[in-house]
């Protein structure tokens, strides 16, 4: 897909979006502290324009970092007040962030690519799944979209380009550079 081509005939209710990568910068160190969570530019006005276009706007994030010891619940708490606290500045809001506290090898049904938050999301909304666009800049974020049958949108921001590279993506996924470009295309003009 081309950068910049217009997202057809979806008239999502529902966008959900992976956190670290595509609303902020990403590290492989992990995101540790509020001060270190640090938004994308223009990822914020985007979410703006979704709360202005009446599309709930849900966050699944892993956050395997609590159960690595990286931080604790209490810094992610104020990673997503801080989040929140940014986005109402500008008048915007997320309607649910849900999170999955585990490491990759403790089997639960919610880490990525298992679609257990997206189902929350769901569940908190009440909105189909199918009809939903998730936007993710990983392969697992893309695979649990695919599993619930959503619209997935990968994003270049964060661990993106990688996951492009790599190939593998599920069918369909149309590719931007960034979530405000992806808002772009989703939006009407």
């Amino acid at each position: 897909m081309k950068i910049g081509e217009q997202v057809h005939k979806i008239e999502p209710k529902l966008l959900i979006l992976d956190r670290d990568g595509v609303i902020n910068k990403d590290s492989d160190a992990f995101i540790k502290s509020a001060d270190e969570w640090l938004p994308i530019a223009k990822s914020l006005d985007a979410i703006v324009r979704l709360n202005q276009a009446g599309i709930l706007v849900g966050v699944a994030t892993n956050q395997s970092g609590l159960s690595r010891k990286l931080f604790s619940r209490q810094a992610l708490d104020e990673m997503h007040m801080k989040f929140k606290q940014m986005l109402a500045l500008k008048n915007g809001h997320i309607d649910a962030l849900v999170y999955c506290p585990h490491g990759p090898d403790d089997g639960c049904q919610c880490r990525k690519p298992k679609p257990g938050l997206y189902h929350q999301i769901s569940e908190q909304l009440g909105q189909p799944l199918n009809k939903a666009i998730v936007i993710g800049d990983s392969l697992r974020d893309l695979q649990a979209a695919a599993k619930v049958h959503a619209n997935p949108i990968l994003v270049r921001t964060g661990k993106g380009t990688m996951a492009e590279q790599s190939g593998g993506l599920p069918p369909g996924t149309k590719i931007f550079d960034t979530l405000s470009a992806a808002v772009d295309a989703i939006l009407p003009s």
